[in-house]
This record gives structure tokens, sequence and C-alpha cells, in this order.
């Protein structure tokens, strides 16, 4: 027998044949909701409701947030009768979203009537295809602010690293981007967790990761610098270790 691949699935329109050939309705869930396609901008596929209703789908669902980039929602397109369907159950009633996500939802969709603009109108994807180098000269920018506010307690620096995508949307995806490590090594992952939980009570709070006993702030998505250096006053930095990296 030959050997299984590490993973597999049935294609789309195979799954469409296999359900049509039993009067089924075939429904895809594409999660992310990107209606358009992300390699025009360099990132990688990211299947779209339009390929899926073209693989033969009924009705597909996707997130009006996630990669769409709009406000927290479903959405459900499809052939005409199945949805009106749907719209008679009472649980459409009971699910059914306000005027205030409509309107946001509106103004999202809008955008992608110009993919163009997009990257630039669209912050999500705005940050998803920010150049490194705008990164890494941002970095060098905020770099001296945070050892300053750091002091003695552990070093700071410029280090490369990778941006995670997203988990339901692209979750293996990952992009070149550019951080700030403080502090680092078995020895200072205590101060790295301490510090991280000081970042996180400022008044706009700043989230990171641990990685290798440094606590790091890939700057990929920070959009206000001045903002973020205002505030470094008010970080409470605790007590560390500095030149302890074993």
């Amino acid at each position: 027998m030959a050997p299984m691949p590490a993973w597999a699935a049935v294609s789309e329109p195979e799954l469409a044949a296999i359900a049509h050939a039993h009067k089924l309705p075939f429904l895809v869930d594409l999660g992310s909701g990107m209606v358009i396609d992300l390699e025009r901008y360099g990132l990688p596929h990211e299947p779209t409701p339009r390929e899926a209703l073209a693989n033969g789908a009924d009705l597909v669902t996707f997130s009006g947030d996630k990669l769409l980039g709009g406000p927290q929602a479903g959405l459900i397109v499809g052939k005409k009768d199945l949805v009106a369907r749907l719209r008679k159950n009472p649980l459409k009633r009971a699910l059914r979203v306000d005027k205030m996500t409509l309107a946001a939802l509106e103004a999202i969709l809008r955008l992608y009537l110009d993919p163009d603009r997009l990257a630039n109108e669209l912050p999500t994807l705005r940050w998803l295809t920010r150049p490194v180098a705008d990164i890494e000269a941002q970095a060098r920018r905020v770099l001296p602010h945070v050892a300053a506010r750091i002091g003695a307690s552990a070093e700071v620096s410029l280090v490369p690293c990778m941006s995670q995508i997203g988990s339901g949307s692209l979750p293996v995806g990952l992009l070149p981007s550019a951080g700030i490590a403080i502090g680092g090594g078995k020895r200072q992952r205590s101060f790295a967790d301490r510090i991280a939980a000081a970042f996180r009570t400022l008044g706009i709070p700043v989230v990171g990761r641990i990685k290798d006993g440094a606590f790091l702030m890939d700057l990929r998505c920070l959009d206000d610098e001045s903002a973020f250096i205002a505030q470094l006053g008010a970080l409470e930095v605790p007590p560390g270790a500095k030149g302890s990296k074993s």
C-alpha cells in the first residue's frame, strides 16, 4: 500500500458533486471572509467566496471581521432560494445584526470596490502588506525611547521576527517583520513575564510575546508611534538582571 500523504482533502468540486447527486445542498464555511485574491498584494492565497461558489457551493458562510477587516458579523451568500429559506427561519431574527454593524460592514465593503486603494484604506490589509524596511525604520526610532525607560533593568535590542497572519485565517502564514526585544535568556524569563504584564497595563495596552526569554514587541501593527512613546513614561519597570542571559 502506498504511504498516505501527511494531509489530504477532498476537493470542493468533488464534494459538490457528491452532495448534488444526493439532492443535498453543499455548504462551504470559509471563515476568513477575504473577497479578493491576496496574491495581488504578495500574500499567501486565501480562498474567496467567489471561488467556493464557482466550485459548486450552494451556500458560503464567512466572517465580516478577520481578513475582511470589518465588524464582527457573519455573512451568508449563495443561491437565492436557499438564502430565502434561511431568512424565514426563526433563528434569523434572533441572530440578526444591528444597524450599526450593517453600517460599518457597508463602509468596509465599499472599500473593496477600489482594490488599488484597499491596501492603504483597510487597516488589516495595510498591516499585512507593510514593507519590512518601514517596520525596521520605525523600530530604530522607537528603540532609544524604550531603552531609556527600561534603563539598567535589561538589554533592549532591535531584532528580526516573523508576524503570524492569523489563527482561523491563514493560520500558518508568516511574514518577515522587525521588533524590539527586552531581556533574553533563561535567567531573564521571569523579568520578561513581568515587563510583558507591565506593558499590558498601560493606558493603551501593548501586547507582545515571550521568545527565548525576552519580551518581544513586533511593530508591524504600530500605527500611532507618538502615542506609544508618550505613554512609556507611565510604564512600571520591574527590577531586572541585566547582563544575565545564560
